[in-house]
């Protein structure tokens, strides 16, 4: 509306000269030449009017230009002692300036706001620029986490630290790893980082945002607890052991002293016999008891390569069908995507979706219609998601929370390697393994591999 009413008293003027510049011609065809004294200074003051006309407005919007340039949009423009043909262009000028001023306040209240956030939150954040190195942003938590109150760039990290440089600085975004961070704090020494990373463009600049999680103390206290955990179990099978070998040791000892005052006597010796054959099938057990213990820490490395979920599913059905069909159980395959792949080491790979198909195979024994079926498919976040679900016993909740602790199990010949060994290996191929189940219900193990 404010431009429309200048350009309404522009067009105006304009058509006032353009007038007046048109009637010299028929004046002098008139004869009326004595007219050209008064119409010549009235085209030169119309010509001068809008001349000062457009200057003024020119002079205002060089004002108004200065004062964006600037960013001073706290200036006002009075409208009751500017001229009328420009009170409207000052109200434009002075409700642009009001909608700019309001915009600022709201992002420097975000701003604030945001830098509050960041103050409280427990999270180191460090932004720095993906191209020069120069950091633009860092936290208070950063900075009391890692004990340095200043960076200029991210390559000035290298100087306090080198190997947390090249963790952080290698760090790709979508990523998360674990690093260790040295810091000069004699109470805290070495302290352990979880870190995340995203990248971001702003006007052309490139940035990496990196994320700083203090994890030292969780990861004692789950350390602390799964080593608990294990001590627990694995004091209880070595006791299971020992207490009868001592037990007998004592008997065979008393055994002995009595062959020395009566003389040894042909029953005497077998049960000496059968005494120390007992004691040495239970060190056999604790022996291999140990064995089992080493083999959970063999694995450490992957050969992988593309496999087909089609051809892993195939070679396991056909390496169980016997034993299956032994004992009347039904295997189904239900595979969404015959080309579904994944990077993987086929050969362990195998080992775990063998481990539980032989472990369904037990849950299922004594259900009237025993059913196993495997499945395959991809979810919506692209991973490959591999479920092997059964309609067995089940197990209780607090069955589940132990079943992937390193020699906890249910059977009575069981080691309780089996399902620590599977997690093992699905660990190192960077996916998860979740059981989830319903006593008398069936059980389902759900492998998702990114």
């Amino acid at each position: 509306m404010t431009f429309k009413n200048f350009e309404g008293r522009l067009l105006l003027r304009v058509a006032f000269l353009f007038v007046t510049l048109s009637l010299p011609v028929p004046v002098v065809l008139q004869g009326w030449s004595e007219l050209l004294v008064f119409l010549v200074p009235l085209g030169l003051y119309q010509v001068y009017e809008l001349v000062q006309f457009l200057k003024q407005a020119q002079e205002e919007l060089k004002l108004f230009l200065e004062a964006v340039h600037y960013r001073d949009f706290s200036r006002y423009f009075s409208e009751k002692q500017a001229p009328v043909q420009l009170q409207q262009l000052r109200k434009g000028y002075n409700e642009i300036n009001s909608t700019f001023l309001t915009i600022n306040r709201e992002k420097e209240t975000q701003h604030q706001y945001l830098q509050k956030v960041l103050e409280l939150v427990e999270t180191g954040i460090l932004s720095y620029d993906l191209d020069s190195g120069e950091v633009v942003m860092m936290n208070e938590s950063f900075k009391r986490q890692l004990h340095i109150p200043y960076l200029k760039t991210i390559h000035s990290l290298a100087k306090r630290d080198q190997s947390f440089y090249e963790a952080v600085y290698g760090l790709q975004p979508g990523q998360t790893k674990i690093a260790v961070a040295r810091t000069v704090s004699l109470e805290k020494g070495d302290v352990k980082m979880l870190l995340s990373a995203t990248s971001f463009q702003n006007e052309g600049a490139r940035y990496k945002l990196v994320a700083f999680q203090n994890v030292h103390e969780a990861l004692d206290e789950n350390e602390s607890e799964a080593w608990q955990k294990l001590l627990n179990v694995m004091t209880h099978e070595i006791m299971n052991s020992i207490a009868p070998i001592s037990s007998l040791a004592d008997t065979l000892k008393n055994r002995l002293q009595d062959t020395k005052t009566h003389g040894a006597t042909a029953h005497d010796l077998e049960d000496l016999e059968e005494g120390i054959t007992t004691i040495k099938h239970r060190s056999l057990g604790l022996l291999k008891f140990a064995e089992t213990y080493r083999n959970l820490s063999k694995i450490t490395t992957l050969h992988l390569e593309k496999v087909l979920l089609k051809d892993l599913f195939s070679n396991l059905q056909r390496l169980l069908e016997p034993t299956l069909a032994q004992r009347g159980i039904t295997l189904k395959v239900d595979l969404k995507d015959p080309a579904i792949t994944l990077q993987a080491d086929p050969n362990l790979l195998d080992q775990v979706l063998i481990n539980l198909v032989m472990n369904a195979v037990e849950a299922v024994k004594e259900k009237p219609q025993p059913t196993i079926t495997l499945t395959g498919y991809s979810n919506a976040e692209k991973k490959v998601v591999i479920k092997l679900t059964d309609n067995g016993i089940g197990m209780s909740e607090e069955v589940q929370e132990k079943i992937f602790i390193p020699f906890f199990t249910t059977k009575k010949t069981g080691s309780g390697i089996g399902l620590s060994l599977c997690k093992q290996i699905v660990l190192l191929h960077r996916g998860t393994i979740q059981v989830q189940s319903v006593e008398g219900m069936g059980t389902a193990f759900i492998l998702r591999f990114g």
